[in-house]
């Protein structure tokens, strides 16, 4: 009687198994095309003026080095709120509060400089 039991409680130990491990795979790709969506987001939009390296333009540098200096919470705020009287609009309505504690953190630790960035700015 016992190896009746352990064969259906195995099969459904296997079965839940099965089941998270696609649930993080979906997870992680889901996260994973967040990721890509929101590096094109920065690429792209913010590169309009902050230039498509970052470097800086009618905005100032997003370079990690300048972003350090103000910290998570302060780039939070400046992408959420924007910055009155500037050219920065605010992005509160159009990012969730996860994205852009991400993008923050993101430009904290120079995510979105890399090998698709060249080190010089196009004419």
């Amino acid at each position: 009687m016992y190896l009746l039991m352990r064969k259906p409680i195995t099969a459904i130990a296997n079965v839940l198994a099965l089941l998270v491990a696609s649930v993080m795979t979906f997870a992680r790709a889901a996260d994973n095309q967040s990721a890509t969506q929101l590096s094109n987001l920065v690429r792209q939009d913010c590169g309009s003026c902050h230039g498509l390296t970052l470097k800086g333009g009618l905005g100032p540098s997003l370079r990690p080095e300048r972003m350090q200096a103000l910290g998570v919470d302060a780039i939070r705020l400046i992408i959420a709120d924007g910055k009155p009287e500037t050219a920065m609009p605010p992005w509160r309505d159009l990012l969730t509060e996860q994205d852009i504690r991400r993008i923050a953190q993101d430009l904290m630790s120079g995510a979105y400089i890399g090998e698709h960035s060249s080190t010089e700015e196009s004419p």
